[in-house]
């Protein structure tokens, strides 16, 4: 019995969360600690807000962050962004990069620098 729909691979799924742009750059910040969304822009870089609030929504509805919500006293609320348990796991995933990145890049950053 053939079925047209694909079977369920985990690496698959997982790249294609992974692999959306800045995604790794927000686990890798929050790896650091809670932040709050102008700190996490900050320490993420060169993504608009736009994407960002995009980006941490999705990460939010795959329970790979979690957001809060910050009472200010009158002021405008302030968000709250840290890694859910799933998303502490992706530490050794980011170690594993950055391993592989220092033993296999570090020349080719020189070269085109």
């Amino acid at each position: 019995m053939t079925t047209d729909q694909p079977s369920f691979c985990p690496v698959y799924q997982a790249i294609g969360v992974l692999q959306e742009k800045w995604v790794l750059h927000i686990v890798r910040s929050l790896l650091d600690g809670e932040k709050g969304f102008n700190e996490l822009a900050r320490a993420v870089g060169g993504c608009n807000s736009a994407t960002l609030t995009q980006r941490l929504e999705h990460l939010e509805t795959l329970d790979i962050i979690h957001k809060r919500t910050e009472d200010t006293h009158g002021k405008l609320a302030r968000s709250i962004y840290s890694l859910s348990p799933a998303g502490l796991e992706l530490q050794t995933v980011i170690d594993a990069i950055d391993t592989w990145g220092r033993a296999h890049l570090k020349f080719a950053v020189q070269k085109t620098a």
